[in-house]
């Protein structure tokens, strides 16, 4: 296991000191770090840190070092940067206003903070955090699917005992869901996430079966995650609100009541109903969308997965995935998006075989495909796909086809579905589920998987490089000898990759 704190210490030197270092965000495979200097950044230095499976400059740094590390590795990030920031403490005031100043001005500058990008970031904080729990609670629901297929066919009748305590596991924390999701809400928004809890359990408590609004009765948990989402973002800016004017000797009393009661009638004569109506939408769009027209939509989706996954905006989809998920109990977007990650691996496959003789991205995409075949691309995507330019594109046309092949089967009436989310490429076979059972969805799945490999892997072989990148790129010194394009490529290029990022330094060590 690599030393999370060694690896640390290196980033801090290698991103050019913890002054240089504005903040530290973790994502599920990367750490995005703000930088107040570019030019103190040594790239090279960063990308040869054992475990760093690529790096990427900018002003919003991005250092890929895959899933489980990525987790320690952030956590000795910020001990190394409290220790040497409270070494640092004597500085003058003047000096510390400064920095301040200027740090606040990087970050605006980087954070191209508009409402809609801010506003789909933080629904994506919400959810992330919730991701191994679905993971964990999906993997024990297909366990014990396989139990109860067992024990009712005759086969082994003793596991039928077995059913009821892996059920009780896996469905607990999705009958809970809501309050999980209004915690994350309230924490993000600025609120207290007890009292977000709290308002969440206001949604899937029993007694809303006896509450009849605008001459509609009720159920436990209408309005799924969405209603639960949107009452815990009201509840933070009602307790947000009280505390400026409630007396400190009365807040303690005043703030958690106001806001409980305002943001749970809200809930209830509001959010509920309305969040149930748009949820009962979102089943009936998706379905309808995949049964008319799969082939088109599963390649539209299949083909615009990786940039979303670039972007980060992946995220904000697991609302609709959560919401599939409690009404018909798996999503039907998700195989379909995975074949984005499916494409890629064929294209990575394909870059490895034609740059044979480039040791340095070879030993990068050796490191990440293993982390490719369990569904996690960022390693792919920064590393070798993205700054090739053409093998990403190309990755994108693989995910297509393997997306419509997929969109194929639930046009045809064998949907293909996910029971949790947060798994993807084979990694999901555990999850997956359908109408007609685990082994139509799989024969589906599995189907858009080969072909998305296929089609990867093919279409970068042929188009993914022009001849003079293969010249300069299919050598061993090409990284050394500075020869990869990159976005100071002189004016007049008309190669998509001329301006993409450089590897040069990529030595990342298997």
């Amino acid at each position: 296991m690599a030393d999370s704190r060694v690896i640390a210490d290196q980033l801090l030197i290698g991103l050019g000191g913890a002054e240089n270092i504005i903040d530290v965000e973790k994502c599920m495979t990367r750490l995005r770090v703000g930088v107040r200097d570019q030019d103190r950044v040594d790239v090279a230095a960063l990308r040869a840190i054992p475990g760093v499976l690529a790096a990427l400059p900018g002003d919003n740094c991005q250092i890929v070092l895959g899933p489980g590390l990525v987790d320690r590795v952030a956590i000795d990030v910020e001990s190394a940067l409290s220790a040497a920031r409270a070494d640092g403490a004597a500085a003058s005031s003047a000096t510390r206003l400064a920095d301040k100043g200027a740090a606040i001005r990087q970050q605006n500058k980087q954070r191209n903070n508009t409402p809609v990008k801010n506003t789909l970031r933080r629904i994506s904080n919400i959810f992330v955090p919730l991701i191994p729990a679905l993971i964990a609670c999906g993997l024990i629901a297909g366990i014990n699917g396989i139990l109860t297929n067992l024990a009712t066919s005759g086969q082994v009748p003793w596991l039928a005992t077995l059913s009821p305590i892996f059920s009780v596991m896996s469905s607990g924390f999705f009958a809970l869901l809501a309050v999980f999701v209004a915690m994350n809400a309230a924490k993000e928004f600025g609120g207290t996430p007890i009292i977000g809890g709290v308002i969440g359990g206001i949604i899937v408590a029993p007694g809303v079966a006896n509450i009849v609004v605008w001459g509609q009765q009720l159920a436990p948990g209408q309005g799924g995650v969405l209603g639960a989402m949107g009452a815990a973002i009201l509840g933070a800016y009602v307790e947000r609100w009280a505390r400026k004017w409630a007396p400190d000797v009365l807040a303690l009393f005043i703030v958690p009541t106001l806001t409980v009661l305002i943001a749970g009638l809200a809930a209830l004569f509001l959010l509920m109903p309305a969040a149930g109506w748009v949820s009962i939408q979102i089943g009936i769009g998706a379905t309808w969308l995949l049964s008319t027209a799969g082939v088109f939509a599963g390649f539209v989706l299949g083909g615009l997965f990786l940039p979303l996954v670039m972007t980060g905006l992946h995220q904000t989809l697991t609302p609709i995935h959560t919401t599939l998920i409690e009404q018909v109990g798996y999503t039907t977007l998700l195989p379909v998006l995975a074949m984005g990650g499916a494409g890629q691996i064929g294209a990575a496959i394909a870059v490895f075989f034609k740059l044979r003789r480039n040791t340095s991205i070879g030993r990068t995409i050796k490191s990440a495909l293993p982390a490719g075949f369990l569904g996690v691309g960022e390693p792919l995507i920064y590393g070798v796909t993205l700054p090739l330019g053409r093998p990403f594109i190309t990755a994108c046309i693989g995910g297509a086809f393997g997306g419509a092949v997929v969109g194929l089967f639930d046009q045809l009436g064998y949907t293909v579905g996910a029971i949790a989310i947060g798994a993807s490429d084979i990694s999901l076979f555990p999850l997956l589920q359908g109408n007609h059972g685990w082994g139509a969805a799989a024969l589906g799945y599995a189907s858009g998987l080969i072909v998305a490999y296929t089609v990867g892997f093919f279409t970068t072989w042929f188009f993914g490089f022009t001849r003079d990148q293969l010249v300069r790129l299919n050598t061993d010194d090409t990284i050394d000898a500075g020869l990869v394009p990159t976005a100071d490529a002189p004016e007049g290029t008309d190669d998509p990759a001329d301006q993409i990022p450089t590897l040069a330094g990529s030595h990342h060590r298997s």
